[in-house]
């Protein structure tokens, strides 16, 4: 059995391709940097530590090899010939990519492949929809409807926390990749083309949407808020920040929020989601991954856009009937953030307004807008993480009542 894994980046090698791996494939990394394509091809094989606060353990990938993406006739040929295939190169690289799929599509279907599976493992929302928007934009009506009929692309939610990978977590093996050792793979099960292939760890489910949102509100919502608070008590590293009590508290409480939301959306056992939030608290203080607030908390634009996991999760609860008081004080200091690092802007409700309108799409005037604003006015007179918890529980105390 054949695997392409297309990317061989921290993703690609320290989980989708390490699956592949173990589950019996021949793996064929596709990628264009080139110190990454002759290590494979020459060992066939790579080093994954799977990191801990207790220590650490080796596993050795074997059975891989690779070839150069700027080899548009081999990659293509290898494409054409897999059993399976996945990406894991980022949302920004993916039109990159693209011709060399197409062309490996056409060699299969000339020569009457089978159907091909590609799971889409991106960081970014409605992403099959995203890449199969890509390649029809190049193919012809006829080539459209081939593709609808053997091609599926499914989107997976990547749950395994891969940091930056440092010289010391490579300790002298330039193609080690240091990850936890959580290594499900939850994909939508419905978006399958002739069967699904048995790959360890794959979970697929159906309606996927729910597996999405969980990813994004409960884990990304809560690794955000942590960063952020992290950021206000000036700490480098995300375990540091949930080790602080008045943090984990927060940080739990506004998972909990989403969890209530999911449940009641898509009729999820509470108790399944709750387990959920659990595991990911603990994993959050793995001190060996040596994830910092400033990389979790990046680019917080994008984490407090409309859809994404403060304000999408803040919606949601309110959608249906939850007062998100504890995300809210996740978004107040993603905002903070996001105004220090916003050339030509300064601390204050005005820079905040303008924020929350243009960014989160949000009317000043609405109950979330004034949730969050409410609380970043607490941060800018001086409010302690504390001081944030016991406004967070008034808040969620006054709704509480409100209902009863």
């Amino acid at each position: 059995m054949k695997a392409i894994m297309y990317g061989g980046g921290n993703i690609g090698r320290g989980f989708i391709g390490a699956l592949l791996s173990q589950s019996g494939y021949e793996v064929t990394f596709i990628d264009v940097a080139e110190p990454v394509v002759k290590h494979l091809q020459e060992k066939r094989c790579y080093p994954v530590r799977y990191v801990s606060s207790q220590g650490y353990e080796d596993v050795l990938v074997e059975n891989v090899t690779a070839v150069n993406g700027n080899d548009a006739e081999t990659a293509s040929d290898a494409i054409a010939q897999c059993d399976i295939m996945a990406t894991a190169v980022g949302a920004r690289i993916l039109k990159f990519i693209v011709p060399n799929i197409i062309a490996g599509l056409r060699k299969r279907w000339a020569a009457g492949g089978k159907p091909l599976n590609i799971i889409v493992c991106e960081n970014l929302m409605d992403a099959n929809k995203v890449v199969e928007a890509m390649i029809k934009e190049q193919l012809t009506d006829e080539e459209c409807a081939k593709f609808d009929e053997t091609v599926g692309l499914v989107e997976a939610s990547i749950g395994r926390m891969v940091p930056v990978q440092t010289e010391e977590m490579k300790d002298g093996e330039p193609m080690r990749v240091c990850v936890e050792r959580y290594g499900f793979l939850p994909t939508d099960k419905a978006a399958f083309k002739g069967g699904v292939p048995e790959i360890k760890n794959m979970v697929p489910f159906e309606p996927f949407d729910f597996y999405l949102k969980r990813k994004l509100y409960v884990h990304n919502m809560g690794h955000a808020t942590c960063a952020y608070l992290g950021d206000l008590l000036g700490l480098e590293y995300i375990y540091q920040s949930i080790d602080v009590a008045d943090v984990r508290i927060l940080v739990q409480n506004a998972m909990l929020e989403s969890a209530v939301a999911l449940s009641k959306k898509y009729g999820v056992p509470m108790e399944d989601i709750v387990m959920h939030i659990t595991d990911l608290l603990h994993r959050f203080t793995n001190a060996a991954l040596k994830d910092t607030c400033m990389r979790v908390g990046g680019d917080p634009g994008r984490k407090l856009s409309a859809d994404d996991r403060l304000i999408g999760s803040s919606s949601l609860a309110l959608e249906q009937g939850v007062t998100p008081a504890y995300i809210a004080v996740g978004a107040a200091a993603g905002l903070h953030r996001y105004i220090n690092e916003a050339e030509g802007m300064e601390q204050g409700i005005d820079s905040a307004k303008q924020v929350l309108t243009e960014v989160s799409k949000l009317n000043t005037d609405s109950v979330l807008a004034t949730l969050i604003l409410d609380m970043y006015s607490k941060i800018l007179s001086g409010a302690t993480v504390t001081d944030l918890r016991h406004a967070a529980d008034a808040a969620k105390a006054a709704s509480l009542q409100a209902i009863i």
